[in-house]
């Protein structure tokens, strides 16, 4: 029985609940971990929370599985729950209960929900001829059918079987001005918005009664008190969400009445109509209260393909684990993988984020932080009776950054909340660059600044927590902190004075950079299907044009900075060392081949624009850290002119 505090709030989240006919993959990953990372967040704010997944072990398609594996479909489902269980715990996933539909406790409350919508009327026999899609338990609409051709799923464009049984039917169409009516005055039921746009526009075009039983499937729910029927799989599936927490049951009656309705249900975007037509139409025939948010991610493209286990591009969560630790893994997924839109998934591209985010943003930071503080024998950091200028408005500027932070958060978006956090990171960086308290000869001073620094990294730690919690609790360590999760931790930072005393330790690295030259081990590049994970190279000297998908482009950081310093590189006719002003980015240091175009009286001082998010590399022996944007005059002309702002604007403004 779950234990909760009527007196505290509550959050409930669920995910998708999976098919057992394979291993977990990196999509079954991906929604389970944008839950726990929900949960975390909650438990950071001190909620009692609740975190529900589990698998769908019922239907048509799993009991082909089953066959082809030539095993009894219980015995055939059992074999993939540990493998679930396993995966979930090594990405530190902390569930509240695992769900299987199989579950006596599930079946009986799902025959108690149809003996109640069968009473009330909701639920009718009749007979069905129709189209179905066996991979995706799915029923083809009549609008979805063109009769000049194979009838393809609508969902997964796979041949569909015509069938014709008798059947029990929900009935939807009774319910299409209620779910209008609702998602008019719910604008926020749906996260991204924009796919409830998708949803309304699906049911204006007319709901029909849905079939909900099955004569020819054997492997399911049976209807009460009619063997020869067995529940649609979704019928069956959806209601894992109210079952599972006390639905039908009178001992837990008190446990569902406090945690229904879900505050949010995660969902891959391919099974969002399931979850906001038919599953707030089964809550409305039963006087249930609707879920509160549905956030329907999208997909993870691999090779330019929907990750799927049909075209064997899946990729295995456990030979990521193996190679670059949970944390990591976690962090890249619910960073650069977009709620909004489908996203590739490159493991270039996780070790260059790795590299400039965590090893080089925040690590080397802490790593800085920590050596400079042992070699003044600064060990115990007291906060100042009071605060500098400069120090004053790092702490303003993170309050009004945990503002934004804390809404991103609520609303779903955590890959936006992880992109604010880490503007705040680069404003410490900037901060610590500009203070040099390696110059610092004041102890007081030198505190002031390693107290600001240890401040920023506290906050920056807990808000980080719920998406690295092991990194971050190894971080918390380094401060002497242990986390405690008794007080609203959220609050506590957005009233935070900077007040804390602070014991350093020394640690070993948070984050190893990768050698991005090397070549990648043959296990990582390539998974047991056969989806390779790593881009090849493109030809230098292919002039082609290449369409680019709008998240590529959003990859790209273009800021706009002053050149404060320009240095000749020496040995080199071609280059200057540039130390370029980002505003709340920090300075950074560039290294550029302008030298025969440009003197160092035509730069220092000039705004120009910059790429600022370029993965680090030595030129010459010194490390630059992003690119001078510049055009040739013409293709047969090697001189070059610099792309400028035509009117001065805030360094740091980011081109868009």
């Amino acid at each position: 029985m779950y234990k909760f505090d009527n007196n505290k709030k509550k959050f409930y989240v669920t995910t998708p609940i999976y098919y057992v006919t394979a291993k977990p993959h990196l999509g079954s990953l991906y929604s389970t971990l944008l839950a726990d990372v929900a949960c975390r967040w909650y438990k950071l704010k001190n909620y009692n929370t609740f975190f529900l997944t589990g698998t769908d072990e019922h239907g048509q398609k799993v009991a082909e599985a089953a066959f082809k594996a030539n095993m009894p479909p219980q015995e055939f489902v059992d074999s993939f729950i540990s493998d679930y269980k396993k995966t979930w715990n090594d990405y530190n996933i902390v569930y509240d209960d695992f769900i299987r539909t199989t579950n006596e406790s599930h079946v009986k409350a799902v025959q108690f929900w149809l003996k109640k919508l069968i009473e009330s009327g909701d639920i009718y026999k009749s007979f069905y001829s129709g189209f179905y899609c066996t991979p995706c338990e799915t029923y083809v609409t009549e609008k979805d059918i063109n009769s000049n051709e194979t009838v393809l799923c609508s969902s997964c464009a796979r041949e569909t079987k015509y069938i014709s049984e008798e059947s029990y039917f929900f009935r939807l169409s009774a319910y299409q001005d209620r779910l209008l009516k609702f998602y008019e005055e719910n604008p926020d039921f749906i996260i991204p918005q924009e796919r409830l746009n998708e949803v309304i526009s699906f049911v204006k075009q007319g709901l029909k009664d849905l079939s909900i039983s099955r004569t020819t499937v054997k492997w399911g729910i049976p209807f009460p008190e009619d063997n020869k029927h067995v529940t649609y799989v979704w019928a069956d599936a959806l209601n894992n969400y109210i079952t599972a927490i006390g639905y039908g049951n009178p001992t837990k009656e008190d446990q569902f009445n406090y945690l229904w309705p879900a505050d949010l249900q995660i969902i891959g975007k391919d099974i969002l109509r399931f979850h906001a037509v038919y599953w707030p139409a089964f809550l409305m025939a039963s006087e249930l209260a609707l879920p509160k948010h549905i956030l329907a991610h999208g997909w993870i493209i691999v090779n330019k393909q929907k990750m799927s286990k049909s075209l064997g591009n899946v990729i295995d969560p456990q030979v990521l684990l193996d190679n670059y630790g949970s944390d990591i893994v976690r962090y890249y997924l619910t960073r650069y993988m977009a709620v909004t839109q489908d996203s590739e998934f490159n493991i270039d591209d996780l070790e260059r984020h790795v590299n400039s985010d965590l090893a080089d943003a925040l690590g080397n930071l802490l790593n800085r932080m920590i050596a400079l503080s042992y070699k003044h024998e600064l060990h115990e950091v007291k906060a100042p009776e009071n605060w500098s200028t400069k120090e004053l408005e790092l702490r303003d500027s993170f309050w009004s950054y945990l503002d934004i932070i804390v809404q991103y958060m609520q609303d779903g978006y955590f890959y936006m909340a992880l992109s604010t956090i880490f503007k705040f990171i680069n404003q410490v960086n900037s901060y610590f660059h500009y203070k040099e308290p390696w110059k610092i000869k004041d102890k007081n001073e030198f505190n002031e600044v390693i107290s600001a620094t240890c401040h920023s990294i506290y906050s920056i730690a807990i808000l980080l927590w719920p998406v690295m919690p092991v990194k971050m609790e190894q971080l918390l360590k380094t401060l002497n902190i242990n986390l405690e999760l008794k007080t609203d931790l959220i609050s506590e930072l957005s009233q935070n004075r900077w007040d804390k005393t602070f014991m350093l330790n020394k640690s070993e690295l948070l984050f190893k950079k990768f050698d991005l030259n090397k070549e990648k081990d043959q296990e990582i590049k390539q998974n047991t299907s056969g989806a390779t994970l790593v881009k090849d190279k493109v030809n230098s000297t292919d002039m082609s044009l290449e369409n680019i998908k709008i998240e590529d482009l959003s990859k790209v950081i273009i800021l706009t900075g002053t050149i404060i310093s320009c240095q000749e590189v020496p040995k080199s006719d071609k280059l200057y060392k540039l130390q370029v002003d980002f505003g709340d980015y920090g300075i950074k240091q560039i290294v550029s081949g302008i030298k025969k175009s440009y003197s160092e009286s035509d730069l220092i001082g000039q705004q120009n624009i910059f790429v600022f998010n370029l993965e680090p590399r030595k030129i010459f022996g010194l490390e630059s850290h992003g690119m001078i944007l510049v055009s040739k005059v013409s293709e047969n002309d090697n001189k070059i002119v610099l792309v400028r702002p035509i009117e001065k604007v805030q360094n740091g403004t980011r081109l868009s």
